[in-house]
């Protein structure tokens, strides 16, 4: 899929893991004047150090580069470029916030402390092992815990989203303890994601117990019971 604004364009390179400081803005040679960008992938820049882009400034901006661009002007070419670059990353960073309700303007900054080390240098480190949807289901179950104060039912839903084939038992009545059945084969990587998660949502006074791939024993469910694939509790 092709890319035409530049809020786009920025939206893309974060998923692709382009800092956009690398993101270099030039005004377009030649363009269409049905598009304001006329590249067409940002994948095949995505690990260079800088990644030049010709835009069409007159696509939405005229009243802004119109008399700054215009080919008469010969003098200081090089300051005006610089200037067309630092003003269209603006402009689409306002770009960004205008397509942004209060949630996720909320949420930009919960990211911003993960990444920054405000819930702890080990949480900080391995922010990185989740995607950058993964991070994002984070920061928005952190914002649904300061509203509703349930961090039981936010830390089931996100195991449950990072690991698809996991069940979680909560035995709350006779021990405050959680089980978790994770579906899947043990990794340093998914531990320490897990670790993570437990580490933001689960109550202190929780104990908890961790099946891989092997679940626990459960009568009268027979998927459960397979000989050499129980695990014991």
């Amino acid at each position: 899929m092709g890319l035409n604004y530049i809020w786009d364009l920025l939206v893309r390179a974060g998923q692709a893991g382009l800092d956009k400081r690398h993101i270099r803005f030039i005004p377009a040679r030649v363009y269409s004047p049905y598009m304001e960008l006329s590249l067409q992938e940002i994948n095949a820049g995505a690990g260079q150090h800088e990644l030049e882009v010709e835009v069409n400034p007159y696509y939405r901006f005229y009243n802004i580069f119109g008399e700054m661009l215009d080919i008469n002007l010969s003098e200081d070419s090089e300051f005006r470029h610089e200037l067309f670059d630092i003003l269209v990353h603006f402009l689409a960073e306002l770009d960004l916030m205008q397509g942004m309700n209060k949630r996720e303007y909320y949420i930009r900054f919960v990211l911003r402390d993960l990444e920054s080390g405000t819930f702890g240098e080990r949480v900080k480190e391995r922010m990185r092992l989740f995607t950058r949807e993964e991070q994002e289901w984070i920061a928005g179950a952190i914002l649904r815990m300061y509203d509703t104060g349930e961090p039981l039912h936010l830390l089931k839903s996100m195991v449950g989203q990072v690991f698809r084939h996991s069940t979680i038992y909560v035995n709350s009545e006779e021990k405050d303890e959680m089980l978790f059945y994770i579906g899947q084969k043990c990794t340093e990587t998914g531990r320490m994601k897990l670790e993570t998660l437990m580490e933001l949502f689960l109550p202190v006074r929780y104990r908890t117990e961790v099946y891989w791939d092997c679940h626990i024993g459960i009568i009268d469910a027979e998927e459960t019971m397979i000989v050499d694939r129980i695990a014991l509790y």
